[in-house]
């Protein structure tokens, strides 16, 4: 019997819900609009950013035996409020108490050296923003991400949290409740991961894009590694290029030299010259009738008939 007020009452689904709708409408009116995490049914998180983000702080044994107790917390809609800026998520979640918690966590931001590597690698794998966001990208590079202790996923020694309540547990069911609410946020706003570890989203893609531009204008029209380029009009030394002899045809000459100078009309031999000459004279029409000859062949004068 004396251990029998050691564990508090047990408090039915439906009161918790009813007593965090009466905690939401009092700090509404106190503090304004809140943002709360709506789950609808037990699956937490359904896109890729989402479900890595819980799959990340489940892996890890400094979370997997704790972290499970808020999902229960977050199905049941007691994360009242939840907003996430670089490096750090602050939230209040309803408990027991009849005000509700506060909880803010700090994340560190990603390592120089991962989040260059992540640039060179997803070089060419990324198809615009849009496939990034919704995780439509190389299994490569979904490792890499994913990597444990080397991926843009935090590390438990990379997170920092704290919460009003009196749990004196290394991480409360708030706390829990909060980091499995990220993950359900990641599914509608999947850049907020990218704002959380404290980097620049159009970063990334601006130096792909750039990357990808400069490879598109190496391999333009007309251009190709194994065209030898010239210097204005003048060839390359070819010769001195390869190391051997060569002779320059006398049919090989600049362009510039045939298009500079206008070409001389070529003139008609002079014989044809003369033979058009001479049929371009008018003939007189006696001329034309042969003479007969006064002499046959023998010689002797021919007779007049």
């Amino acid at each position: 019997m004396r251990y029998k007020n050691m564990f508090p009452p047990y408090v039915p689904i439906a009161e918790r819900q009813r007593k965090a709708r009466i905690q939401a409408e009092k700090l509404q009116k106190k503090t304004g609009p809140l943002n709360p995490v709506c789950v609808s049914g037990r699956t937490i998180a359904k896109s890729w950013w989402g479900k890595s983000w819980n799959q990340n702080l489940e892996r890890y044994a400094d979370y997997a035996n704790r972290i499970a107790r808020g999902r229960s917390y977050l199905c049941n809609g007691m994360v009242l409020d939840l907003q996430i800026t670089p490096e750090t998520i602050t939230a209040i979640v309803a408990g027991s108490s009849s005000a509700p918690y506060q909880i803010t966590v700090k994340i560190r931001p990603i390592p120089a050296a991962a989040w260059k590597r992540l640039i060179n690698t997803a070089t060419g794998q990324i198809e615009s923003l849009a496939a990034l966001l919704e995780g439509r990208f190389p299994e490569s590079l979904k490792t890499l991400l994913f990597a444990k202790d080397a991926g843009l996923f935090p590390a438990p020694d990379e997170i920092k949290f704290q919460c009003s309540c009196p749990d004196w547990a290394y991480m409360c069911k708030h706390v829990a409740a909060v980091l499995y609410g990220v993950g359900a946020r990641l599914d509608d706003l999947p850049e907020l991961f990218f704002t959380l570890r404290g980097v620049n989203l159009n970063d990334l893609i601006g130096d792909v894009t750039r990357t990808e531009t400069r490879k598109l204008l190496q391999r333009r029209a007309g251009y190709s590694p194994r065209i030898i380029e010239t210097s204005g009009n003048r060839l390359m030394d070819v010769s001195a290029l390869f190391g051997i002899d060569m002779v320059v045809e006398p049919s090989i000459r600049s362009p510039s030299k045939s298009s500079d100078s206008p070409k001389k009309k070529s003139e008609p031999p002079k014989r044809l010259k003369n033979a058009a000459s001479r049929e371009a004279k008018p003939r007189h029409p006696e001329a034309a009738v042969r003479k007969r000859p006064d002499r046959n062949k023998t010689g002797r004068k021919r007779k007049a008939p």
